[in-house]
């Protein structure tokens, strides 16, 4: 039991952004692991609209909690034309509706501290901007399930479409998903992961949904989760049956953002709100106009997708993917993370070397 909530908590890690200070030597470290790994890896860098690395970009990988970046679009468009008002109160109970422990390694109740250190919830509430930002800078897979259902899952699944994304398979609720990994009767599992993999990607999110469905109208149901049920060898193909896409897509997904030119400013206006939380820190602004990332994990899985506009006019664009990590691997890269991405920021003789 001990070893299976352990690796529960790996699902959608996420680290919150810091300011600009780098270490050379980490992010010489995680240049050298894609190098080393190229198998298992997948790059793709634009800088001023000029492809300069790229390494499997055409690679369908998970994409774990990066997706989320497709949910915050389509909030801000709704949130932007007015279909919802972005401060209207939301539950917290409402959101608890969706929340299920071990499975985002707190990331939903360190978002609910955090707002309360904020004075940010009223009567046990909170805005619903909050709960969009919670679902970017914290991860909280709760807060994007409610979204889902605010939004309309349809509407969020039409943005693939509507970007222009070729490579994209589709987006469900991840969490609930989960479930169709439950195992009460002891059933072998090698046979309901045959099962499974029998199912195509679009009848695997619809089961998903249904699960998700039942979740929200019935208190009760959450309550069946077993999470010892999720050996590893079941997270593991839970983890690449997740919605899935290529760092080339997710650059050109980036490249619509970091532009500004695509969606009216208004929507811009509310994604910088919620995406672009780093330019919060005032250190960032010192040489940031604006940048945006959003990054996720399982235990195997560890993707990114980020853009920046510096102060100088340069624009950068770029996602990182990796999978079939060991959890040692996982951790380390994810130390490494952010001194990488402000040395592919600021240093050209970096991005140079940026050849595979």
């Amino acid at each position: 039991m001990k070893n299976i909530i352990t690796s529960l908590i790996w699902f959608f890690l996420l680290s919150i952004p810091s300011a600009f200070v780098y270490s050379q030597s980490t992010a010489d470290s995680l240049l050298n692991f894609i190098k080393q790994n190229k198998e298992r890896a997948s790059l793709y860098l634009k800088k001023n609209d000029t492809i300069t690395a790229t390494l499997n970009e055409n690679k369908l990988m998970p994409l774990a909690s990066t997706v989320k970046i497709i949910v915050a679009i389509e909030f801000a468009k709704q949130a932007a034309h007015n279909t919802f008002n972005k401060n209207e109160k939301i539950p917290l109970n409402e959101l608890n509706k969706y929340y299920i422990p071990n499975t985002d390694g707190g990331a939903h109740p360190r978002w609910i501290n955090y707002e309360k250190t904020l004075g940010n919830i009223i009567n046990g509430s909170v805005k619903l901007i909050d709960v969009a930002r919670g679902m970017i800078i914290f991860s909280s897979n709760a807060n994007t399930e409610y979204l889902m259902d605010l939004l309309g899952i349809d509407k969020i699944q039409n943005n693939i479409q509507l970007l222009g994304l070729k490579k994209h398979t589709p987006i469900y609720p991840l969490v609930s998903s989960l479930f169709l990994y439950q195992n009460p009767r002891k059933i072998n599992e090698d046979k309901i992961i045959r099962v499974i993999k029998r199912l195509s990607n679009e009848d695997y999110a619809k089961s998903a949904l249904l699960i998700h469905n039942q979740l929200k109208n019935d208190s009760n149901y959450k309550k069946k989760f077993r999470p010892q049920d999720l050996t590893l060898k079941m997270q593991k193909e839970w983890s690449d049956r997740l919605p899935a896409s290529t760092t080339k897509e997710y650059v050109q997904l980036c490249s619509t953002l970091n532009n500004r030119k695509y969606f009216d400013s208004s929507t811009y206006q509310v994604l910088a709100e919620v995406l672009e939380s780093l330019m919060e820190v005032p250190a960032n602004k010192v040489w940031l106009a604006h940048a945006g990332m959003k990054g996720g994990s399982t235990m195997f899985v560890l993707t990114k997708a980020l853009y920046a506009t510096l102060k100088n006019g340069t624009k950068i664009e770029m996602a990182y993917f990796f999978n079939d990590l060991t959890g040692e691997e996982n951790m380390r890269l994810q130390m490494w993370m952010n001194n990488f991405e402000i040395r592919v920021l600021t240093d050209e003789k970096f991005r140079k070397q940026m050849v595979f």
